[in-house]
C-alpha cells in the first residue's frame, strides 16, 4: 500500500523520526527524479508531462511545459510556499487546549496567522480555475489529488499544497518493499516488551462500571478472549472505533456524537494488482508512478463517474494511478529474478459492490467475480496501451473491491485514506476537534483520522496519540533528540 512517500532524504525530521521507530533498519531508495507523470488522453496518443524532484527544478520542469503559463505557475509557488509551515500550525492545534483552539478560530485570529487556515476553506479547483484559463495546466496542477482520495471540487487547497510540498525535494520507496515498514517497526515493539498479533481482530472495546475504557474484546477462533488494560489505543478508525466497537451508552455520549456529525466516509478504492514474468528492462517498466486521465477537465470525468450506475462507470473510468513495486526495490531482482509487479488504484463507489459485503470473501458468487472482472477488463486495457509488452507475459491478475477494502484493512466503505478530507475537514474547528484523546476516558485514537490521510498523516497521528497518552510534547522529545544525534556526530 506504500506507492511513494516524500522527505525521506538523510537529515529530514521524518526521516530521523523513521530511523528512531526503526532503529535504523529500515531503509529507503530515491526514485528517479522524474518520480511522477501525468497522461492526459490516451497512453500513446495524448499528452504526457513529467514532474521533476527540486524546489527548484519542479517549477522549471512546469514552465518547459507551459512556456506561455510562467506568471500562473509562479504564483502557484509562491502558495506552496505560505503554506509550508501549515502541518506544523495543525499539529499545534491538535496541541494545545481545546477552549484555547476554538477561540482561535472563532475570532479569525487563525485565518488571519496563517495562510494555511485562510487557504484552507477554498478548493484546489477553485484556486487553480483563479490561476489560469489552461485546461492541460488546471489538470497537471491538481493530478495528486488521487494520493489523498478528493476531487478537486470538494478539496482543500491547503492539503493539496501540503501534498505538493511533501513531494517536492523527491520521493523514495522502502528497500524490500512495504512490508519492511511492519517488519522493522514490529522488532522494535517487541523488544520493548509489547507484542503484535494476526488473526486476531478486536471485536468491542470493553469498559468497566465508571464508563472507562479498560480493555478489548479479541476474537481467537470461536471464541472471545477479553485483554485487559489501562489504555486502549485504537487505529480502527473514527467509524469503527465509535460506531462498531464501543457500546451504546458511550457512543451516544454527546462528543462522540458531534466528533461523527464532523466527518464521512472517504471514497472507496478499487485496486488491481498484477504479476509478470521477465524484468523491468525485458518488460518496459518504469520507476515512474503514472497517472492516466482520458480527459483534462478531471473534476467532471470524476464526479460523472462516481454519480453513474456501476454499468455506466465501467466504461468510463477517469483515472488511474498505475505503479510497478517491483522496479522502485533495488532488493526485487535479487529476491525474485525474472518476475515483475504491477499496481493499478482507481475510485470506486462502494455502493456499487454493497451487495456483496455479508458474504465471505472469496466465496461471494460468480456475479460478483463477473462485475469485478469487468473492472479489471477495463482498467488492464489502457494500461496494455501503457506498456504493450505485458499483455502475454501476465501470470498473476486480481482485483480488489471497496469490499475487498473491507475484509483486509477493515475501512466502514471501502475507503482508502480514512474519513474523508475535503474542505470541511481542514477547517480550524474541526482540526482542533478530532482529537488523539476521547471523550471516553482512557481511549484514544491514532493514525489517519487524528490528522491527515496517508502514511505520513498516520505518522502525524501516532504522534499526537503518544504525546496525548504520556501527557508530553513528543514533537519536542524528537527535535532534542535529533539535536543530540547531530552533536554527537559532529563530534566524531
Amino acid at each position: 500500500g506504500i506507492h511513494y512517500v516524500g522527505q525521506m532524504e538523510e537529515g529530514s525530521s521524518p526521516r530521523f523520526l523513521l530511523d528512531q521507530l526503526t532503529e535504523g533498519q529500515l531503509q529507503w531508495a530515491p526514485l528517479p527524479a522524474a518520480f511522477d507523470a501525468v497522461l492526459l488522453g490516451e497512453p500513446g496518443g495524448g499528452s504526457t508531462f513529467r514532474l521533476r524532484a527540486g524546489h527548484r527544478d519542479y517549477f522549471e520542469a512546469l514552465k518547459g511545459h507551459f512556456p506561455r503559463e510562467t506568471a500562473a505557475i509562479d504564483t502557484f509557488e509562491r502558495l506552496l510556499k505560505s503554506i509550508r509551515s501549515g502541518p506544523a500550525l495543525l499539529v499545534i492545534l491538535k496541541m494545545i487546549p481545546l477552549p484555547l483552539a476554538r477561540l482561535l478560530c472563532r475570532t479569525g485570529l487563525l485565518s488571519l496567522l496563517s495562510p494555511f487556515y485562510r487557504l484552507a476553506s477554498r478548493s484546489l479547483r477553485e484556486v487553480v480555475e483563479g490561476l489560469t484559463a489552461d485546461r492541460e495546466l488546471r489538470a497537471v496542477l491538481s493530478y495528486i489529488f488521487p494520493t489523498y482520495g478528493v476531487l478537486p471540487s470538494r478539496a482543500s487547497f491547503s492539503l493539496h499544497a501540503v501534498l505538493v510540498n511533501h513531494f517536492l525535494a523527491g520521493a523514495w520507496y522502502p528497500r524490500g518493499g512495504a512490508s519492511e515498514i511492519a517488519f522493522h517497526t514490529i522488532a522494535v515493539i517487541q523488544r520493548a516488551g509489547g507484542d503484535v498479533l494476526g488473526r486476531a481482530p478486536v471485536s468491542r472495546i470493553l469498559l468497566d462500571a465508571e464508563g472507562k475504557a479498560c480493555g478489548v474484546s479479541v476474537k481467537k477462533g470461536q471464541d472471545t478472549v477479553n485483554v485487559f488494560a489501562p489504555v486502549v489505543i485504537s487505529d480502527a478508525g473514527i467509524f469503527n472505533t465509535y460506531e462498531q466497537l464501543l457500546p451504546a451508552e458511550a457512543r451516544a455520549l454527546p462528543e462522540i456524537q458531534s466528533q461523527l456529525r464532523l466527518v464521512k466516509h472517504g471514497e472507496g478504492g478499487f485496486s488491481v494488482f498484477v504479476g509478470l514474468k521477465g524484468t523491468k528492462e525485458e518488460l518496459g517498466l518504469e520507476c515512474t508512478n503514472f497517472f492516466i486521465y482520458p480527459g483534462n477537465n478531471l473534476d467532471e470525468m470524476v464526479k460523472r463517474y462516481l454519480a453513474s450506475p456501476r454499468e455506466e462507470a465501467v466504461e468510463n473510468i477517469p483515472l488511474l494511478f498505475v505503479t510497478c513495486p517491483s522496479a522502485k526495490d533495488p532488493t526485487w531482482e535479487m529476491r525474485h529474478p525474472g518476475k515483475s509487479t504491477l499496481a493499478i488504484v482507481t475510485f470506486a463507489r462502494y455502493e456499487w459492490f454493497e451487495e456483496w459485503k455479508d458474504e465471505p470473501v472469496h466465496k461471494r458468487g460468480d456475479s460478483y467475480e463477473e462485475v469485478k472482472q469487468a473492472f479489471v477488463d477495463a482498467i488492464m486495457k489502457t494500461v496494455f496501451k501503457l506498456y504493450p509488452r505485458i499483455e502475454d507475459r501476465i501470470e498473476y491478475l486480481s482485483g480488489g473491491t471497496p469490499v475487498t477494502n473491507r475484509h483486509y484493512i477493515g475501512s466502514a466503505q471501502g475507503e482508502i485514506y480514512g474519513v474523508e478530507q475535503d474542505t470541511r475537514r481542514l477547517q480550524g474547528e474541526t482540526i482542533a476537534a478530532l482529537r488523539a484523546r476521547t471523550a471516553v476516558p482512557n481511549l484514544y485514537l491514532t493514525g489517519q483520522d487524528v490528522c491527515l490521510g496517508g502514511f505520513m498523516g498516520a505518522l502525524q497521528g501516532a504522534m499526537l496519540c503518544g504525546s496525548a497518552v504520556l501527557g508530553r510534547n513528543l514533537y519536542v522529545d524528537v527535535a532534542r533528540l535529533r539535536k543530540r544525534s547531530a552533536g554527537a556526530g559532529s563530534a566524531k
